[in-house]
């Protein structure tokens, strides 16, 4: 199963300032699996680029931290509701969602 993410952060990723994403989803990324990344549901697979989840846990959408707000590409806490806002629609603070933090194992 491949993770999408915006052209970006797949560049954030590549830099080494996005090691964490928030996903609202039914299933669950296990950690220390490896999932290939996709810009979107119509490009294929990004040759080369693969992460492994390092820690998954399940978190209210406001409960985000500033350290978590830079972990997920350097933003403020401010800065991160407007990107979540931009992706998904809106803003829901009490929205379950699951966290993963990451590491690049494969890179282009």
């Amino acid at each position: 199963m491949p993770i999408i993410f915006t052209p970006d952060h797949v560049k954030m990723i590549l830099d080494g300032k996005k090691t964490m994403t928030r996903r609202v989803h039914r299933y669950r990324l296990k950690e220390g699996n490896i999932y290939k990344v996709k810009k979107n549901w119509y490009i294929y697979y990004i040759p080369g680029l693969s992460i492994k989840v390092t820690h998954s846990i399940k978190q209210r959408l406001g409960d985000i931290t500033p350290e978590d707000a830079m972990k997920e590409g350097g933003y403020t806490v401010e800065e991160f509701k407007e990107i979540w806002t931009k992706i998904n629609g809106s803003w829901t603070p009490d929205l379950i969602v699951n966290v993963y933090e990451f590491e690049v194992v494969k890179k282009l």
